[in-house]
């Protein structure tokens, strides 16, 4: 069982208070720097090389490519070994750096990026790589700095110069176990989303072209040729403009207010930005407007469908279904409300579809261009060709879809929650404000 004990014992130090048993060092004393002649070699043009580097933000080091030396312009690299800690000389302020697994052990880099190694009676490195996860330490780590704009460097000695603190060893060892753990926890979390968000992918393709039926019984199921492909006999191909014509649904544009605050003040507006990548909508980011104007017309109801008429040409088509009802939100100009008011509909699936759509690349297609962005007017969107099955069978779609969706939120849900606990028990634990001297685990090596 885990045990988190709490220490008031502190002392003030260069680096702010921490705990009485722990030292501040400078990092040159726990770590040092590999001559680049002992691993330094000539690269053969037809041999392969693995090449990496390091991203930002602490997200380690990752395989650039796997090259024939003929393809190398540079006739001299340096190896890496395991547990080799290495940085980019330009992009460290921005938490470019990261430790050699196995998998890595071998590859290649340049000489912009310094191998170091931990003396490791003294120093964890994977201690030292948590560590400087935190971005206030690359704002110490900016400051030495020095070159041009854009192509500022760090020198190694003006990295080993960085001052940081250092629990006893197997303290050190306890906090990278407890903080790996949590971010194992959150790739974990991560794969199962990307794997539902492509399951999504698939079923929603399955779906709009068969029905909700399994895959062993699509055999059975009559399809016929349409503009928008293959589909059921029995489905109809309408256009949205249609629809509207027959007054089972409205489309309504967006309000355009150019003044907005994000202090609260007024009603929140949604604007493209609220809609991600994956149909929903996203309330994280919200502007609000303040206006004497009539904007009863510009209100978004649960139920609506809300598509992204402006935007990049990326970007410019992303539909989502608006599911809440506790406040008022009014829509940007760059929005259109699609409004479900027939009975025979089902707002859901036509979201849905319209989202998919996007996926597929479509909207590139139908938008017209402007400078920097592109745009889908009432003209285009009216002749937006949609499905249209039987209601019960857009029920049916609809909430076989609505289920996984929910599962990709409560996975969202999950792995914000893992993110939050992290960032808090890295400072938490790298400040000494919780202790994990005691803690008893298991090591792999």
């Amino acid at each position: 069982m885990m045990e988190i004990n709490e220490n008031k014992g502190f002392k003030q130090t260069e680096i702010g208070p921490i705990p009485e048993d722990w030292e501040v060092v400078k990092l040159g004393e726990v770590v040092y720097e590999v001559p680049l002649k002992e691993r330094q070699i000539i690269i053969e043009k037809n041999k392969y090389y693995k090449r990496i580097f390091t991203k930002l933000y602490g997200k380690g080091v990752a395989i650039k490519d796997i090259i024939m030396g003929s393809q190398i312009s540079t006739k001299i690299m340096f190896i890496v070994k395991k547990d080799d800690f290495i940085f980019s000389k330009i992009n460290i302020r921005k938490g470019a750096y990261g430790v050699i697994n196995n998998h890595l052990d071998g590859a290649v880099v340049t000489s912009e990026h310094p191998i170091l190694r931990a003396r490791t009676e003294r120093l964890d490195i994977n201690f030292l790589s948590l560590y400087l996860l935190q971005p206030n330490v690359w704002n110490i780590i900016k400051s030495h700095a020095k070159g041009f704009s854009g192509k500022e460097r760090v020198k190694t000695r003006e990295f080993l110069s960085l001052l940081i603190p250092l629990p006893p060893l197997q303290e050190q060892k306890n906090i990278a176990y407890v903080l790996s753990t949590i971010q194992e926890a959150i790739e974990k979390t991560d794969a199962v989303l990307k794997a539902t968000k492509e399951l999504k992918k698939s079923l929603m393709k399955h779906l709009f072209t068969y029905g909700p039926v399994s895959i062993h019984e699509i055999e059975k199921v009559k399809l016929k040729e349409t503009e928008i492909g293959p589909i059921p006999e029995d489905w109809e191909v309408v256009r949205l403009g249609d629809l509207k014509n027959k007054n089972m649904l409205k489309i309504q544009f967006g309000f355009p207010c150019g003044k907005w605050n994000d202090i609260g003040s007024g009603i929140p507006q949604l604007r493209p930005f609220n809609i991600n990548e994956m149909g929903y909508i996203d309330l994280n980011n919200l502007k609000y407007i303040q206006t004497d104007k009539d904007i009863s017309n510009y209100l978004v109801k649960k139920g609506d469908i809300i598509f992204n008429n402006t935007n990049s040409e990326e970007l410019v088509g992303k539909t989502a279904y608006f599911n809440h009802d506790n406040k008022k939100f009014v829509i940007s100009n760059h929005m259109t409300i699609i409004r479900v008011i027939d009975e025979r509909l089902s707002a859901y699936f036509i979201a849905k579809y319209l989202h998919k759509k996007w996926y597929e690349g479509y909207y590139k297609i139908i938008c017209r261009r402007h400078v920097n962005q592109c745009s889908i007017n009432l003209a285009r969107l009216s002749n937006i060709p949609i499905p249209l099955p039987p209601l019960p069978v857009q029920q049916k779609i609809a909430e076989i879809l609505s289920a996984v969706d929910e599962k990709i939120q409560a996975e969202e849900n999950k792995k914000k929650a893992l993110q939050e606990l992290f960032k808090s028990m890295l400072h938490n634990l790298m400040s000494g404000k919780i202790r994990v001297k005691d803690l008893k685990w298991v090591s792999n090596e």
